[in-house]
């Protein structure tokens, strides 16, 4: 894979292996909160690498439905056992402005209460829920 290894990059693989242990562990839902992040994510889906990179990471092609919602982003604490704590390009936005109040009450609480429009699918053996043709990646 050819791709430049930004902040940006580094953080959605390793949303992705944290949304496979979250899909494998029996969970349905991952939220992708970051603009940031979440701009890079629909970059790579459009290109030939995606698939390279969810195996990569996730180790299986990984979905991409819309889903909007907000509330506790349930798998930070997850993250943090492999990564150590989120940091502040999660907190970015598509413009690249960060939050810094979102930041800060990370910093202090440990928790992250958010807005999110898309999320990854797939996880378990073949039972991948396949959405629109159009949000998933070609493979």
């Amino acid at each position: 894979m050819s791709a430049t290894l930004t902040p940006e990059r580094i953080e959605l693989g390793r949303f992705l292996t944290v949304s496979a242990a979250r899909f494998k562990d029996g969970h349905t839902k991952v939220e992708m909160f970051s603009g940031a992040i979440d701009a890079e994510w629909h970059q790579l889906l459009d290109s030939s690498d995606y698939a390279e990179f969810c195996t990569q990471h996730a180790g299986q092609q990984v979905g991409h439905v819309r889903l909007k919602g907000s509330g506790e982003i349930a798998w930070v604490t997850a993250y943090e056992a492999l990564y150590g704590s989120l940091p502040e390009v999660w907190f970015t936005d598509a413009a690249g402005e960060v939050d810094i109040e979102a930041v800060d009450r990370y910093r202090t609480t440990g928790v992250v209460v958010a807005e999110w429009d898309c999320s990854p699918i797939g996880g378990g053996d073949g039972d991948d829920v396949v959405p629109e043709p159009r949000e998933i990646a070609a493979a």
